[in-house]
């Protein structure tokens, strides 16, 4: 699998949330949280800000899901990234 142009493929990471006072947010809850955290598994041959492997934050209202192989991954465009961890 290779992602293409300025599109990339990863696999959404998921994390509990908690609150300052210590509570776990409710999936509801994440549902008004504007980013999601994810893996990189294959950036597209004009992407310049990833490599596969790194873990990244996205616009959580972008991108779409896709069944490769029995596997369900996300596509997003490079723009959607607003913070790559490494």
């Amino acid at each position: 699998m290779k992602a293409v142009n300025k599109f990339i493929v990863i696999d959404q990471i998921n994390e509990q949330v908690k609150t300052s006072s210590g509570l776990i947010m409710s999936g509801e809850d994440m549902i008004g949280i504007r980013y999601r955290k994810a893996k990189v598994l294959t950036p597209g041959n004009e992407v310049s800000t990833v490599l596969p492997g790194d873990v990244v934050y996205y616009d959580s209202s972008s991108g779409h899901s896709v069944m490769i192989e029995g596997v369900l991954h996300t596509i997003i465009q490079e723009r959607d990234v607003v913070v790559v961890l490494g």
